[in-house]
């Protein structure tokens, strides 16, 4: 297939990068110009809405959730008459949504990434309307396995999907910034403080992957009695760090899911 994005900023840009190892073969376009540089690095094209709609057989949707139905409006008779497949990332909008704003159905597929996928080790949840063939869908999945896991998922779960992998990401940099900071605290050079924090969390990110675990087991196995670790754990839970994490993750779900309203 050849793709197009309509919309290319941080998390489209993420998602080009991905599909450039698959094929440079591909259109890219946004409102302020600044995917041109992205273009050139990449090696695909920069143009505008209108010929991706023209030339795209797939194409992503990356605007904001309340600029998507204006965008749309004047390139639905060029969509209509193609009918490519859709590859909507506008966070909160559905894909009952999207038919509406074109007055007809078109194949949709919806995803929902995160930036990680950047340097193939994301997350993309994905659901699809019927009109998503299985040579589409085997397509898509082909060109971007270099993205990192691709999921299916129920429509009805994908805000809650974006809760935790889509907003993650920043929760996690949070995180290993305060690592960072403590260590820096201790008197670690901050060069070495960040890498310790951010190899720290992808290796215990691969730890709960490969060995099946619970994190809580595995978190069990590092508190030896009367250690460092279960004190620091100690500190965690009285400043409610579990509970933190939770409210969140709860809080950035109920944001999507006023964002398509």
């Amino acid at each position: 297939m050849k793709y197009g994005f309509i919309g290319c900023g941080n998390m489209g840009g993420a998602i080009a990068r991905a599909l450039s190892k698959a094929t440079t073969d591909f259109l890219i376009t946004d409102r302020s110009g600044k995917a041109k540089a992205l273009a050139q690095e990449l090696g695909c094209t920069y143009t505008d809405s209108a010929a991706i709609c023209q030339q795209a057989d797939a194409i992503f949707l990356g605007v904001k959730p309340h600029m998507l139905k204006d965008t749309l409006a004047p390139l639905t008779p060029a969509l209509l008459a193609r009918k490519p497949l859709l590859i909507s990332m506008v966070a909160g909008v559905e894909i009952q949504q999207i038919e509406g704003f074109l007055g007809e159905k078109l194949p949709i597929l919806r995803i929902m990434p995160n930036t990680p996928v950047a340097v193939g080790k994301g997350v993309i949840q994905y659901c699809r309307n019927d009109l998503v063939t299985e040579e589409m869908l085997n397509a898509f999945l082909k060109d971007l396995s270099g993205a990192g896991v691709l999921d299916p998922l129920d429509e009805s779960l994908i805000d809650a999907a974006s809760a935790i992998s889509g907003c993650g990401p920043a929760f996690v940099y949070q995180f290993i910034e305060a690592l960072a900071d403590g260590a820096v605290a201790c008197g670690i050079p901050r060069p070495k403080a960040m890498e310790y924090a951010a190899a720290t969390v992808i290796g215990a990110g691969e730890m709960v992957l490969t060995t099946g675990q619970h994190p809580g087991a595995l978190k069990d196995a590092v508190c030896s009695p009367g250690g460092s670790t279960i004190q620091g754990v100690r500190t965690l839970e009285q400043h409610g760090f579990r509970g933190a994490v939770m409210d969140c993750v709860i809080a950035a779900f109920e944001k999507n899911q006023k964002l398509g309203k």
